[in-house]
C-alpha cells in the first residue's frame, strides 16, 4: 500500500499554531493549488487543501510561513470523523506533512531568510560556519 502526496501551492493564511495538552506542536494551514489544465473559460480552477504539521517541523512552519508564501509539502493524506457540536458526525481530509520546502525567499520582520525546511533539518545547530 502506498498513501504519498505531493503538492505545491501558495498559503492561503497564516499558519495556526497550538500545543497537545502534552504539549507537542502542531500547526495548520491551508494551501491554494491550481489544476493542472484549464476550465471551460480557459482558467485553472484551484483546490484549497487543509495541511497539517507536527513537533519541530510545527514550529519552523509557524515561525516563518506566512500567507501567500509558496512552498513544496509531502506527506500522507489523511481522513478522519468526529462529531461536530451540533451533534452530526463529520468528515476530513488533510495532508499531514513530512517535509515541508519553503519555495520563495520572502525575508521576515528582522531580515533572516527562511529557504528550506523539513522534518530532518528543521533542527540546525546553532554553531554552523554559515
Amino acid at each position: 500500500m502506498m498513501n504519498h502526496i505531493i503538492l505545491i501551492g501558495r498559503l492561503t493564511r497564516d499558519p495556526e499554531m497550538r500545543y497537545t495538552p502534552q504539549g507537542t506542536p502542531v500547526a495548520a494551514f491551508t494551501l491554494a493549488v491550481d489544476r493542472p489544465f484549464t476550465n471551460a473559460q480557459g482558467q485553472r480552477d484551484t483546490d484549497f487543501i487543509d495541511c497539517v504539521v507536527w513537533r519541530k517541523l510545527a514550529e519552523t512552519v509557524g515561525n516563518y510561513l506566512q500567507k501567500g508564501r509558496l512552498v513544496a509539502v509531502e506527506g500522507r493524506l489523511q481522513v478522519r470523523s468526529y462529531e461536530a457540536q451540533d451533534g452530526t458526525k463529520r468528515r476530513v481530509a488533510e495532508v499531514v506533512a513530512e517535509s515541508v520546502q519553503f519555495l520563495d525567499s520572502r525575508k521576515d520582520a528582522a531580515g533572516v531568510s527562511a529557504d528550506a525546511a523539513s522534518a530532518d533539518d528543521a533542527a540546525l545547530p546553532d554553531d554552523l560556519p554559515f
